[in-house]
């Protein structure tokens, strides 16, 4: 993009194709203004997250932290929650164990490379990528049986290769397959498409076409309709095209790439076999709009019974938000109402403050600085709703899923390290050291994870006497989010004196009783390596051991949350030993 797309995009669009010989082109001169205007991420403190707005009776507070861009989500039967995350390819379990409305386990399950779409059906969980369906069966700990792939083939991802599942109540599977481009001729019919597929022989075909990118899309649970939320064609203004709420009928047409919103012509595009216009009266326009640009992503129907008997027909949107409209659009979640019977009757605000507008929008003096873009405390992605009837907001730049609840008010604690957190014991200290660091000093490059990311070694001597376990965490509060972030946790037998150099994730040291590592801020077990943005600074490390007079038992995947809950009442004694690293530009 040119330095003038920075500021405004103006474009004259002139001429008539062949295809409209016997009649006048309707679009001879077309104007836009756009704008390529992009908000910067905010530090997600919990201040700012206890300042998002919701409708009077509601709260929303964290319900799981320290995942990894984090996408679409599906709530299994036994209360199991699931997200993909696509950036490492990877789908996290998360489990309230305690049922206190914080995620005490989180495990990766899964790997796959570019995935994203996820549901859930009959103890069966599937798994879209750009070009494949998976499907494996779950088992009763959560993790997954073999996986099998179910449909291969799928188009091309281009611009929008992000694939999306549903179920419908016949039991056929749903894909929705994004455009290429951003307005064009697409070469595969199945691109800009809603599939319907047979999920055991895989099976498929074109439900509905003219779609762009319809990421969210569900079915009216009164009347079986089905709606879906469609991201509209960029470079067309700042209020063009408006996100489409379109009630999606086999066989229909709605409009791209050559008509949006009520029967619009799109002045960059025109088909060749027909007139823009007959393409209009070919094309089924929507039942609604949101604002442009906010990029629509995964849509659910309310199907809790915790919220106001005025939300059961409700939808929940997330918008992603925009980076090409001036003011900015989106940030946020909407709330789609329906009758009974399954007609639209409006947007409204539901989750809003994720976007921070700046506090002076004048233009600034001349050979000034220009103003920095507004600023963002999160991005929604996910949306889902949870055993107990709350919903759950995925945010993929803060890498973060929210709980939004009604009535009572979260009890949610501000983190701290958990050498703050937990208490001193009876005041004996715990001499741990390293090898490879003196205290305070910078870690070797080979125990980050820039590095061969291995655990460097550790020792700390016998512990008193009437220690059954010990507790170790390695955190960085340096770390923007989540705070702190969670590097490394492992319990053991007292017997144990220290660690050897590069302990591996399922280590078990021979002749002990017992030594298991929980979940880090990546969701994996083991050791992660400290990994602080490039330019940020020293970053400070905190190895921290507690003696506890409990031997602790906590489920593969424990997260700092359960583990720090077990300890709290248990500790003996406590040392730490702080290391920095830093990773220049």
């Amino acid at each position: 993009m040119n330095a003038v797309c920075k500021s405004a995009l103006s474009l004259a669009l002139l001429g008539a194709s062949g295809a409209f010989a016997q009649q006048p082109d309707p679009l001879t001169q077309f104007e836009v203004q756009g704008h390529v205007y992009e908000p910067q991420p905010i530090p997600p403190t919990d201040a700012r997250i206890g300042k998002l707005s919701l409708p009077s009776g509601f709260h929303i507070h964290r319900f799981a932290e320290g995942l990894d861009n984090p996408r679409m989500l599906a709530v299994a039967d036994d209360g199991a929650v699931y997200v993909t995350q696509r950036r490492p390819g990877t789908l996290v379990m998360l489990r309230d164990l305690d049922r206190d409305g914080i995620v005490d386990v989180q495990r990766t399950v899964a790997r796959i490379r570019q995935l994203h779409g996820i549901e859930i059906r009959d103890r069966r969980i599937y798994l879209a990528t750009v070009k494949r369906v998976y499907a494996a069966q779950l088992q009763s700990d959560g993790t997954l049986g073999r996986l099998e792939i179910i449909a291969s083939g799928l188009p091309d991802g281009g611009q929008h290769p992000n694939r999306t599942l549903r179920f419908a109540q016949d039991g056929k599977l749903y894909v929705s397959v994004g455009s290429t481009c951003n307005a064009c001729a697409e070469p595969n019919p199945e691109n800009a498409t809603l599939l319907r597929m047979d999920p055991i022989t895989g099976k498929r075909e074109i439900f509905a076409s003219g779609l762009r990118n319809t990421i969210g899309f569900d079915w009216h649970p009164g009347s079986g309709r089905l709606f879906g939320m469609d991201q509209g064609i960029d470079w067309l203004g700042d209020e063009e095209q408006t996100e489409e709420l379109n009630e999606i009928v086999e066989g229909k047409r709605y409009g791209w790439p050559y008509v949006y919103d009520d029967d619009q012509l799109n002045p960059q595009d025109e088909p060749e076999d027909v007139t823009q216009l007959e393409w209009a009266d070919l094309s089924t326009s929507p039942v609604g709009g949101y604002t442009a640009h906010a990029a629509a992503m995964q849509m659910r129907f309310y199907a809790g019974a915790s919220f106001p008997t005025d939300y059961r027909n409700s939808a929940f949107v997330a918008m992603h938000g925009s980076w090409n409209r001036k003011p900015s659009s989106g940030y946020e979640v909407v709330r789609a109402m329906f009758s009974s019977s399954g007609d639209f009757t409006g947007f409204e605000p539901f989750v809003t403050g994720f976007l921070q507008p700046q506090p002076n929008t004048a233009p600034p003096l001349p050979g000034a600085q220009p103003l920095p873009p507004d600023g963002f405390i999160g991005r929604p992605t996910g949306i889902g709703v949870a055993k107990d009837g709350a919903l759950l907001v995925g945010d993929d730049s803060n890498n973060a899923i929210y709980r939004v609840v009604y009535g009572d008010v979260p009890n949610v604690t501000p983190q701290k390290l958990a050498s703050e957190t937990l208490p001193a014991g009876s005041g004996k200290t715990i001499r741990i050291r390293s090898s490879a660091f003196a205290a305070n000093g910078a870690i070797p490059m080979k125990y980050s994870d820039y590095g061969k990311g291995i655990s460097p070694p550790l020792e700390w001597g016998q512990l008193p006497t009437g220690t059954k376990s010990f507790l170790l965490m390695m955190e960085d509060p340096d770390a923007t989010s989540p705070l702190p972030f969670v590097h490394w946790i492992a319990i053991g037998s007292p017997e144990l004196t220290g660690l050897h150099e590069n302990v591996a994730p399922f280590y078990w040291p021979q002749g002990f009783a017992s030594f298991e590592q929980g979940s880090n801020s990546r969701s994996t077990a083991g050791y992660f390596g400290p990994r602080p943005p490039p330019g940020s600074g020293a970053h400070h490390y905190h190895f921290q051991i507690f003696a506890l007079d409990v031997a602790l038992r906590l489920p593969t995947g424990a997260n700092r949350h359960a583990v720090l809950n077990a300890a709290s009442q248990h500790v003996l004694a406590s040392g730490q030993l702080v290391g920095t690293f830093t990773k220049e530009p």
